[in-house]
């Protein structure tokens, strides 16, 4: 019996312990998942430094390049002074090469052991004189250059001045044409005037001393009542005196007037500021456009050259008279004839 409850107590032991070997398995492999967690965060790392470490790379490439590139620049702006620089050198070299070469030739007149030196700083020397003539060519193809470019400034300077020697004379020139293109003018006006004052005076002979035939300005004033019935465009059989009168005085006007002075005589058509809407007329503008055209037309039928008239409508909106009364309304109603340039 005390051996029997001696196994029963190992028993119960073992059955305890059984419980640690899952414990520690577990236990590793909660342990082999956090290592291979920091392998993989351990190798993004070094990825990640590999990649920003190949990108600084990268740029410091590319700040070397433009520093060296900003280096060539400057050394290319400063080459020709350099070359110079170089040649003046050289020059001082040579000089003190050749010095040296002969103070060497007197060595060697003295002795034999100098020669081999003499010789090496011989060669030394003709690199020095080659060097020196590549470096003096470089300068003479600069210089031939510089020149080239000296003598295209020259012959652009010179086709400048030609050029603003051209334009002065050009200036000088249209101010000249100006000044007797206006002096031209003025006389052809002063013409125009003295022509236009006898057709005028004519005019006034022709027609007498009359109330509805008058001077206004620059202008001969006929009443519409003179020539057309109220509301019409067609002219009055007894105006067919006033219009053989006024076309024997333009006729006479352009045996006088020389070729090369452009004239015409303008119809204007004025009606008073009562509208007017009829099938015919629709407007005063066309009352009175139709009574101007109609007058240019008689003239024409009569020999006058239609070159020298125009026909000109201007409704109610050019009064003689601002007023409302019948006196006010038949001033405003009239053809006017003036002479004036083309």
């Amino acid at each position: 019996m005390p051996v029997s409850s001696a196994g029963g107590r190992r028993r119960g032991r073992s059955s305890q312990l059984n419980y640690w070997p899952g414990f520690v398995d577990a236990l590793s492999t909660l342990l082999l998942a956090i290592i291979f967690l920091i392998s993989v965060f351990t190798v993004g790392q070094f990825f990640l430094s590999r990649e920003l470490s190949g990108r600084d790379t990268v740029l410091d490439r590319l700040n070397r390049q433009i520093a060296e590139l900003t280096d060539l620049l400057s050394l290319e702006r400063s080459n020709r002074r350099t070359i110079e620089d170089t040649v003046t050198s050289l020059q001082t070299t040579l000089r003190a090469n050749e010095a040296e070469r002969a103070r060497l030739q007197g060595l060697l007149d003295s002795g034999g052991a100098a020669q081999a030196q003499a010789q090496e700083l011989g060669t030394q020397l003709e690199t020095e004189r080659q060097a020196t003539g590549r470096a003096m060519s470089q300068v003479e193809i600069l210089n031939q250059q510089i020149a080239a470019m000296r003598r295209q400034l020259a012959a652009l300077e010179e086709a400048l001045a030609a050029s603003e020697n051209r334009d002065k004379e050009s200036q000088a020139r249209i101010a000249d044409l100006g000044s007797r293109l206006n002096v031209a003018l003025a006389q052809r006006v002063q013409e125009l005037a003295r022509y236009r004052s006898d057709f005028f005076g004519r005019l006034r002979q022709i027609l007498g001393n009359r109330p509805d035939v008058r001077i206004v300005g620059d202008r001969f004033v006929f009443q519409s009542e003179v020539l057309f019935p109220a509301g019409q465009a067609t002219l009055r059989p007894e105006a067919s005196g006033e219009i053989d009168r006024i076309a024997s005085a333009l006729i006479e006007l352009e045996r006088q007037v020389p070729p090369d002075i452009p004239w015409v005589i303008r119809v204007d058509g004025h009606t008073d500021q009562r509208p007017i809407a009829t099938s015919q007329f629709p407007s005063n503008w066309a009352l009175s456009s139709a009574r101007a055209i109609a007058v240019v037309q008689a003239l024409i039928a009569r020999g006058v050259q239609p070159q020298h008239l125009v026909a000109a409508g201007f409704g109610e909106f050019q009064p003689l008279d601002n007023g409302n009364t019948e006196e006010a309304y038949a001033r405003n109603r009239r053809i006017e004839l003036k002479l004036t340039e083309r």
